[in-house]
């Protein structure tokens, strides 16, 4: 996908979070983060978009922290989200993806951004259908890549996800295939930590299945048991990485 492709699947994403938490019980609890409610769900979405926002249309060189920026912080509802939702949308798509500007993955331009507010929309719209008991579902396309966006940025986020510096081992291969699209990621883990890797060895262990069921395990919404997944191989390397590849 590219930036226009993340731009107008972001569009979408936005206006589902936002349709859904109008007849939300805002009060619920978040059971994919516990800590949260469906207000402090839609508070947390609604200012990453501006600070998002106000990132990219300074392209700033370096972070700035959101509590800095005098964000509106307006009473949380659809409106308040539709509103940092157009504004942020608006500027991904005047702006040019290839700008170099901070971001705290490997991809340093604006293009950075628009993905990643692609996939944080993706999953927190997915977070609150959990907490509203309704189903969820992400397109073969879309949870693809959300995954290889996930494993591109999992190094450095280490930075704010402490256990992912505990990925390391001795040469152990894991892979991840998705069926219906026959796309595949191999990592390695190292006495160093973990690369992803072009091999044909067969792995330690591998995960397969679809695209959307690979996608929920791998962003921990979704538990392996009950999904459509195969594993093969060694379980316990597997759960390891689970346990450690989580965004906090």
């Amino acid at each position: 996908m590219n930036h226009d492709e993340h731009c107008d699947a972001l569009e979408v994403e936005i206006e589902r979070f936002a349709s859904t938490f109008e007849t939300a019980d805002t009060g619920l609890r978040v059971p994919s983060c516990p800590d949260w409610s469906v207000e402090e769900l839609a508070l947390h979405l609604g200012t990453i978009h501006r600070w998002a926002q106000r990132l990219v249309v300074t392209r700033a060189p370096e972070r700035v922290s959101s509590a800095t920026m005098n964000l509106d912080l307006d009473p949380v509802d659809a409106t308040w989200l539709r509103r940092g939702g157009e504004s942020l949308l608006a500027t991904l798509r005047n702006a040019d993806p290839d700008d170099s500007m901070w971001a705290w993955g490997v991809d340093q331009h604006v293009r950075f951004w628009s993905r990643r507010q692609l996939h944080e929309t993706l999953v927190h719209r997915i977070d609150l259908e959990l907490a509203i008991g309704a189903p969820w579902s992400v397109e073969p396309k879309v949870a693809l890549d959300a995954i290889d966006e996930l494993f591109q940025n999992l190094a450095p986020a280490g930075r704010f996800s402490p256990r992912v510096r505990e990925l390391r081992g001795e040469g152990e291969l894991l892979r991840f295939t998705s069926i219906d699209t026959s796309a595949s990621w191999t990592v390695q883990l190292l006495p160093e930590g973990f690369a992803f890797v072009m091999s044909s060895d067969v792995p330690h262990v591998e995960l397969s299945g679809p695209a959307a069921d690979l996608f929920g395990v791998l962003y921990r919404r979704q538990p392996l048991e009950g999904s459509d997944l195969q594993v093969v191989g060694h379980r316990p390397l597997l759960d390891f990485w689970l346990s450690n590849s989580a965004l906090e």
